[in-house]
Formats: C-alpha cells, structure tokens, sequence
C-alpha cells in the first residue's frame, strides 16, 4: 500500500463510511420510534372513536356491533364494565386477561397505554374510559399483534440496507473520482521531482489549477527553472574561470621557459621577466576575487558597520583617485554635502566606490569626465558614479553585474578585467543591505546608482 491514491481512497472511504453508519443508525433509530409512536397514535384514536359511539348507545346492539367491526379489522378490541367484567370482544378473553387486569382505575379522558411492550410481547395495548351520567361505567381496551409492528421494522430495514448499500457504492465512485484528480497531478510532480534530481529540468507542469495544487506546480516549476538557470551559470562559471585561470598560467610558463631555456640579453630577461610579474598579479588578483565571492556564498563574509561621515570618505577617495585620471587626461568630479552619515563598513565601502571609479577610467576615452555624487533623501543615501564613456548595450544591462560577465570580450583582457568586479561590488552592496542599480546608453555613457540606509535611520529603528 504505497500508492497515495489507495491511501487517499482508504482514509476518505473509512471517514464517510463511518459518518454513514453514524447518520443511518440515528434516522434508523428516529423513524422507528416515530412509527412505534403512530402505531399508538393510530390504535388509541381508534379506542377513542368506539368510545364515543358507546356513550351515545351503551347497549348490547352497539357492543356487538363494535366487536364485529373490530373482527374484519387488524385491530382488536375488548369492551368490559367496571368490574372487569367482558361485555363484548373480538379475541379470545384469555390471551388478553393479563393486559385488562392491568389497567387503572383511574384513567384519563384521552385514554392511555396499557401495554407498549412491542419487541417481545404479543400484543401492544390502549384503554380508554367509558362514561355516562358522569361517571367511568366500562372501559374500551384496543389490542393490536406485534408481528405487524415487527413486519413494518423489517421492511423499514429493508430499505435502509438498500439505501446503504447504494450510499457505499456511490461513496466509493466518488472517492475513486476525488483520489485519482487529487493524486494525478500529485504523482505528475513526483514524476517531475524525479527529473530534477537526475539533472534533467525540462520538465512541464499543467497549469491550470487554482488551488494549494497549482501553487505547488508553479513552485515545481520555478524551481526546475531557476536549478536550470544555475546548472547554465555554474558551466559558464567554470569555463570563464577555466579561461581565466589557463591564460595568466599560459604566459607565466610559456615565458620562463623562454628566460629558462634560452640565452637571453638582460634587456629581455627585464622584459620577460615583467610579463611574468604582471600575469603572476593578474592570476593573484583573480584568486584573491575569487575567494572574497566564495566567502559571500557561505555568508562568512563579515561586514563590521560604523557610522561614516561620508564628507570626509568622498574626499579622501578623491584624493587617491585623481591622479589616476589626470594620468588618463580625464576630469573628476566629486559631489558630496556637508552632514550626511551612514553606517557601512568602511574598508568594504571604499572597495565598491574603488571598482565602480576603476571602470569609469578603463572604459572612458580621454577627456572624459566622471562624477561621484553623494545626495540623501529622507532616510536614504544615495552615492552615484556617473561616466560619459562608451556606456553599455542596452540587451547586457540585465547581465552585467553576474559574475565573468563582459560586454566586450576582446578589449578585456587588455584592461585587466576579470568580469568579477561588478560581481564583488554587488554582493557588498547587498550584504550592507543595499542596492545597486545601472542605467547606460551607448555612447552617452553609464550611471551605477547605489543606495543604503542613513546613519540616523539605522539607529532609530534599532531603538524602536
């Protein structure tokens, strides 16, 4: 019993078969008591009726006449006296003495039940009181046999066990129905699930539900879709650092074979030998990238926050960057009001402010002009650095903060670019708790817009 369908149908069969059984046993119970009680209903007017014609004529014409009807019917009644004493009957005296004897004395107008004793008792009985001038002068007892009120039960049962039966089978139509349409799609994701745990996420999931079922199926879905997304950025991940790494490590050996094997002057020893230095830095660069996004991936990466007056910061970054675009015959222009404070960890904030400048420079002509602007609205600071370069193409924009990702392949190289510095820059905004966004049109230039929370708003909501 491993199927969930089985399961499903077993679990929904036992629930409604037993609130079958609970409901048929209590309307059972119901409408017999209802006909036991019309039975005595039934059998007391009756009792009632002849009562009233003997009250108007208490005589021996009457009586007889009265027991005669009685005799054609499957009713029986017993007319007696005060005394006990039978006047006129329709059943043999002897086989309901017993009951008249145990009558009162006392009786209502409306007469009582002598004897209800119907599952083992032979007769169910009804007496009611005859009076004239006033006062009870004989009694009417009504008799009626038991096997009838039996044979009535029987038949009640009769249907009921039909009506159960139909119930059951219905019951199990339905629950076979309800099993299948819910384990269907259950057993469809299953198979879907098993799919993806081979590697295989093409997988295609009915999409037409509205239910908890459907939102699982979607889920399935994005699932498969987002494991296919990093399956393809996990191989373009290793061929990028396979790429990466083989190239630097190509030019180290390839040229100290040449400074190994060969005689060479000291002029081109200096020059081998400063190609060699160059992609040793380039390759301890790479790794150093490498191990700083490794330690972001396992949330290890630890960021130690102070509050920053950013006056200062900018103007210090200022001071270290010009040079390098004076060099390049570039302008740079800073842009930061007095009083504007965050909190960020200032080493890791000067590393993302340093690879957005870096870019500014390698990927804008001279004459060039970038600016690094710092404004606050309400409380949020935002710090942009604005470039007139060559700008990005507008179908690269969603892909150029992923990792290895360049927009031009060729000229990379020949920067010193390794296509994880926007990467890195990315994963510190956001473990600041941060955003960055990147606005380019080709040859107007780029805009990186980052923003965090002020200072103030960080210590109020660590207040509150």
């Amino acid at each position: 019993m491993t199927k969930i369908s089985i399961k499903l149908g077993i679990v929904f069969f036992l629930i409604n078969f037993s609130l079958e059984i609970f409901m048929f046993f209590f309307l059972h119970s119901a409408l017999v008591d209802s006909r036991i009680e019309e039975e005595f209903l039934s059998l007391q007017t009756r009792g009632n009726a002849h009562r009233d014609i003997l009250e108007k004529h208490f005589d021996t014409d009457t009586i007889s006449h009265v027991t005669l009807m009685e005799s054609e019917a499957n009713t029986d009644v017993v007319i007696t006296d005060m005394n006990g004493k039978i006047l006129g009957s329709s059943v043999k005296s002897y086989e309901v003495q017993d009951h008249i004897n145990r009558s009162d004395s006392d009786i209502p107008r409306g007469g009582e039940v002598v004897d209800n004793n119907w599952k083992e008792g032979k007769f169910i009985s009804t007496v009611s009181p005859i009076d004239l001038d006033g006062k009870t002068s004989g009694k009417v007892f009504m008799f009626q046999e038991t096997e009838s009120i039996h044979s009535l039960i029987e038949r009640i049962n009769k249907h009921f066990i039909l009506t159960g039966l139909i119930a059951v089978f219905l019951t199990l139509i339905v629950i076979i129905f309800l099993s299948k349409g819910l384990a269907k799609p259950l057993i469809k994701m299953k198979e879907a699930t098993s799919k993806i745990s081979k590697g295989d996420f093409t997988i295609s999931l009915p999409k037409n539900r509205n239910d908890e079922l459907g939102d699982l199926a979607d889920s399935i879905s994005q699932l498969a879709s987002d494991l296919n997304y990093l399956k393809l950025e996990r191989n373009d991940f290793l061929a990028s650092i396979s790429h990466e790494l083989r190239t630097p490590l190509t030019y180290i050996k390839g040229y100290a074979d040449i400074v190994h094997k060969r005689n060479l002057s000291n002029e081109d020893r200096d020059k081998y030998l400063n190609i060699i230095h160059e992609e040793a830095n380039r390759l301890s660069d790479l790794i150093k990238d490498l191990f700083d996004l490794a330690k972001m991936d396992k949330n290890s990466f630890i960021i130690q926050k102070k509050a920053i007056d950013l006056t200062d910061f900018i103007t210090k970054i200022e001071q270290k960057f010009s040079p390098a675009f004076h060099e390049k015959e570039m302008d740079f222009e800073v842009v930061c009001p007095e009083g504007v404070y965050i909190m960020a960890d200032p080493i890791r904030l000067e590393q993302i402010i340093f690879n957005l400048l870096d870019n500014a420079i390698k990927y804008s002509p001279s004459g060039g002009k970038t600016i690094l602007a710092v404004s606050s609205k309400k409380k949020d600071v935002s710090i942009k650095v604005r470039d007139n370069g060559k700008g990005i193409p507008e179908e690269d924009l969603p892909y150029i903060l992923n990792r290895f990702y360049r927009v031009d392949k060729s000229r990379t190289r020949s920067l010193g670019g390794t296509g994880l510095g926007l990467a890195i820059v990315k994963e510190l905004v956001l473990a600041h708790g941060g955003t960055i966004s990147v606005k380019s049109k080709e040859g107007i230039g780029t805009e990186f817009e980052l923003v965090f929370k002020g200072a103030d708003s960080i210590e109020n909501d660590t207040i509150s």
